[in-house]
């Protein structure tokens, strides 16, 4: 007959629940960077967007382009370059490409009256909340969305700069559902990818960038939900 020693058993829920600690706290910090992220570029959006004198050199000129673009830019130049980052430049890029989503986003305020707008963002974050805590809380393994999320994903965006030259409303309707469906469904993927990547003796540095990486990711799922969202109810200035 063999005994287990009790001590085992309750070093092993000391370890789990310290393990659970440091996996909530590394979430929170990537809540937070994705939060403080969102308050950034809706103070730069709406500033710009409702100040003649910024928004007039820069809509009614080809800079236009320059502004749409550079968040692209951003987000390329972070995913080849992020591992050999440190972790403080990392959030200064994160910083700063949130700032430039929002003078991206500032032609919003020109296109949409304030009250749609900000429906439209409670609605946002209601939908990306849930589909968030789902992705957290679930058993399921949600890896094998990933291939088919990003296809759709492709997709999306081809058929976005295919409309650019073709400005078809029915087109551009189902863009907007399907790219809803598509970023909803990479917020739960990511949420739960960002979850099992964290692990407890990675080096402090490894775990910042970890969560500036993640909170990037999340913070794209919520602006392209907003975004669609907006294409597809909002209500449009007389």
């Amino acid at each position: 007959m063999s005994f287990t020693d009790p001590r085992q058993g309750y070093a092993s829920l000391r370890q789990g629940a310290y393990l659970d600690e440091a996996l909530r706290q590394h979430m929170l910090r990537v809540y937070n960077y994705m939060g403080l992220g969102l308050v950034l570029t809706g103070i730069v959006a709406f500033v710009v967007g409702t100040t003649p004198a910024l928004y007039v050199p820069i809509f009614q000129s080809p800079l236009k382009w320059v502004v749409m673009l550079a968040p692209l830019a951003f987000v390329m130049f972070m995913s080849f370059r992020l591992q050999s980052m440190s972790a403080g430049a990392a959030q200064g890029m994160f910083w700063a490409f949130c700032a430039v989503m929002g003078l991206s986003l500032a032609s919003v305020f020109l296109v949409f009256t304030g009250t749609s707008i900000a429906r439209t963002f409670f609605i946002a974050a209601t939908m990306f909340g849930a589909t968030s805590l789902y992705g957290y809380v679930t058993k399921a393994d949600l890896s094998k969305m990933g291939s088919f999320l990003m296809m759709g994903l492709i997709g999306v965006v081809i058929a976005s700069i295919v409309n650019i030259f073709l400005g078809s409303s029915a087109l551009q309707f189902a863009i907007s559902v399907i790219g809803i469906v598509v970023f909803v469904g990479l917020t739960a993927y990511d949420t739960q990818n960002i979850k099992e990547q964290f692990a407890e003796n990675m080096d402090q540095e490894s775990q910042q960038k970890l969560a500036v990486f993640g909170a990037l990711s999340l913070y794209l799922n919520f602006v392209n939900i907003f975004q669609l969202l907006l294409q597809l109810t909002g209500q449009r200035e007389e």
